[in-house]
Order: structure tokens, then C-alpha cells, then sequence
């Protein structure tokens, strides 16, 4: 099989970078190892940008999200028993919509089928061959399980932190920064009515706490723990204890609302990136070349701002022949990267407990918020970052 694009992964990164394509004329065929059924069914988390908003209404996917998502103009901080609401509406003028990732994936499997796109489900990429090559080449296993090629002018590497794209650049030709956080995420989703409007980030003694939402009748909720405890250990009833501790109110004026849990899981933290994001006409986009920690919300839209700056350098080539887009894919894509990890790096360090480490960090923890809080400037850093930098 030959194609301009061949695109490993059929995640939002390479879904949307599928139909941004189709939509100015060029072919792409997306490889997916997962069957379209667990593809839909996988819950992540959804908290998209603005950018990311406007640019699912501007290619004509964002119908069923502006009727079923949430619009949020600002967020909750908690600490000391007491709530914070920072506003960002009043702020920097825009909000964040809160949108399953899975919910977003089956919009952009509607629209690539319904313009007849190619994608091959239970498909598993064994490969990439020849990158630095003219005609790279991604050899895969089909459903049947049947050795197959796909010929391709550009490959994009859409197959996240484990896949095989990124080992099929030479380990001397990228570097990796990487860095694991002492503490997890457990995680569980509930069938319960909100217990709150916006989202609530809780700092306490005994660690993290967040309350988002999936949908006005399912919330998805999470507790700091430790990274390699067991699901097994935490029953529903010692679950809902610990929420109810870290999220307790001095003028006692909140409930968290309980629910049947539906899900449990525990999510790892860390932070990792790999430079460049380009080998030869093998491109890097999403958890291929970047990982962030949940606590920013910037996963989905960093993999969405990536395959924005790919599409247009790609279809520049097709267009006139011109390679100065591709040769700055890299550079344009990390800027955006680096500053967005260091965001998540900042609200992973303030609203963590280290509990390793004595109380004079968990006074400046403290100290941090009060700032933030009390102060314009602070508040708007945090507002312009946490609904996302401007598109380049």
C-alpha cells in the first residue's frame, strides 16, 4: 500500500491530523493497533484549550461538543480548609470546555469515515524503516495477522510513549529528558450528579485532591498516592473517607456528592521529552515525543497544537515544494512543549505533598497558593497558561 502520510496511531493526534490533511487535499492512511470499539471506549482525561476549541469548530467536528461539553470560565484552588475561585474569563478572556478525549476521538472517526478516510484498525506497527529515506516505509501486522508495508512521502509518529516510532530514530540522533514524580494518581469515576461547577484542585496535609467532570451524570475524581500501591487496596469506602478529609471546608458549607464508582485506576507522574521531535520524514507528535503530568491539563492539547504546526508544514511541501516548514517542526513545536511542561511541572510541585521531605516545602506550598491568589498578576500566569498559550 502506498500513501503521502502514513500516520502510526489513531489517537486525537493522529485522527485530527488525518482530517486536517484530507481537508487541504492530501492522503493519509492511519495505522491503529486497538479495535474502533476500544479506541471509543478508553476514558481520558478531556480539558481542551480554547485554541483547541476553535480549531474543532473551524474543520467541523465540534458540533456535539458544544452541545455536550462544559464550558468553564475559571477553576477552584483549595488549601487551608478554604476555596478560591480563580476566574478566568475576568482574567484573559477565555475558558476551557471540559470534553472526553474519547469523546472527542469518536467525532474525528465520524468525520474520516464519512469523507472515506483510511483507517486500519487492529492494526500493529512493527517498524519504521528508510525514515531518513525519500520513501519511508512502516511495516505492520493486520487484523488477520498477515505482515504488511505501507509506503509513505512522511511518516507521523502519533503512537504514544510506548510505541515504535520514536526507538526507530537512532538513539544518537535524539536526546531524552525525563523526570518521575514520588507520587501517583488514584483515580476513579463516579456516576453522581457535580459536586461542583468548575473543577477543584486541593491541596492538604495528607496530598492532592481533584474534583473534575465527565458529563452533568458521571465525575471523575483523584487522590495523590503512592505511585506502586494496588487498586485492590482501596475500597470504596476508604476512597470516599479520603475525599471527604482532603476536601473538607472551615465554614463547612460544601458536600461532595457520592456516587457508584464505575472505574478505579492509578496514574504514574512524570514528566518526558525527546529532541528533536523530527528524524529524516519521521515526525513526532503527541506522547510519541512528550509527556506531561495531568495536573496542567496540557496532554490532548499539546498533541493538538503538534499536528496543527505538522499539517501546515506538510501541506506547504505539497503545495510548492517549500522545506523550511518541516525543517522547523521541531524547533516551533518544543517551544510550545517546554513552556507548557514547565506549567505542569509548577502545578504538580505546588499542590503535591512531598512527603519525604520536611515542613518548611509544604509551608512555601502554602505560602505559593496564598500568592497566587492574592495577587492579579499571579492569578492571570495561571489563567493564560492553563487555557493555553496562543497558537503560533
Amino acid at each position: 500500500m502506498r500513501t503521502q502520510v502514513g500516520i502510526v496511531g489513531g489517537g486525537p493526534a493522529g485522527l485530527l491530523l488525518s482530517h486536517l490533511l484530507h481537508l487541504r487535499g492530501v492522503e493519509s492512511v492511519v495505522l491503529e493497533r486497538r479495535s474502533r470499539e476500544e479506541l471509543e471506549s478508553e476514558i481520558r482525561a478531556g480539558v481542551l484549550e480554547q485554541g483547541t476549541v476553535d480549531l474543532l469548530n473551524e474543520i467541523g467536528v465540534g458540533e456535539r461538543m458544544m452541545q455536550e461539553g462544559a464550558f468553564h470560565r475559571g477553576v477552584n484552588l483549595q488549601f487551608g480548609g478554604r476555596r478560591h475561585r480563580i476566574d478566568f474569563q475576568d482574567l484573559v478572556g477565555r475558558g476551557i470546555m471540559l470534553y472526553g478525549q474519547h469523546e472527542v476521538v469518536k467525532d474525528l472517526i465520524a468525520a474520516r469515515l464519512a469523507s472515506d478516510g483510511e483507517i486500519i484498525f487492529e492494526a500493529q506497527a512493527l517498524a519504521v524503516e528508510g525514515a531518513d529515506a525519500e520513501s519511508p516505509v512502516v511495516r505492520y501486522v493486520d487484523r488477520s495477522g498477515r505482515e504488511e508495508e505501507l509506503v509513505c512521502d512522511f511518516v507521523a509518529g502519533c503512537d504514544g510513549f510506548h510505541g515504535v516510532c520514536r526507538p526507530s530514530i537512532p538513539e544518537s540522533a535524539r536526546r531524552e529528558y525525563e523526570r518521575h514524580y514520588p507520587f501517583g494518581w488514584f483515580g476513579i469515576l463516579v456516576e453522581a450528579p457535580r459536586s461542583s461547577e468548575e473543577l477543584i484542585y486541593c491541596l492538604h496535609e495528607r496530598g492532592f485532591a481533584l474534583i473534575s467532570t465527565r458529563s452533568p451524570q458521571i465525575q471523575r475524581m483523584y487522590l495523590q498516592c503512592d505511585p506502586d500501591d494496588d487498586v485492590a487496596n482501596w475500597p470504596d469506602k476508604r476512597v470516599w473517607e479520603e475525599l471527604h478529609a482532603r476536601l473538607a471546608m472551615a465554614e463547612d458549607c460544601w458536600r461532595l456528592k457520592e456516587g457508584r464508582i464505575l472505574q478505579k485506576n492509578i496514574v504514574a507522574m512524570r514528566s518526558f521529552i525527546c529532541e528533536p521531535m523530527r528524524y529524516g520524514r519521521l515526525f513526532l507528535a503527541g506522547d510519541a515525543a512528550h509527556i506531561v503530568p495531568p495536573t496542567g491539563a496540557k496532554g490532548m492539547n499539546l498533541a493538538v497544537a503538534d499536528v496543527r504546526v505538522l499539517c501546515e508544514a506538510i501541506t506547504g511541501f505539497y503545495a510548492s515544494g517549500r522545506t523550511d516548514l518541516l525543517d522547523a517542526y521541531s524547533e516551533r513545536c518544543l517551544r510550545r512543549v517546554w513552556k507548557a511542561q514547565r506549567f505542569s511541572w509548577w502545578m504538580t510541585s505546588m499542590l503535591h505533598r512531598f512527603h519525604g521531605e520536611d515542613e518548611f516545602r509544604y509551608r512555601l506550598q502554602l505560602a505559593e497558593l496564598d500568592y497566587v491568589i492574592g495577587s492579579r498578576a499571579a492569578s492571570t500566569s495561571l489563567a493564560e497558561n492553563y487555557t493555553g498559550l496562543p497558537m503560533e
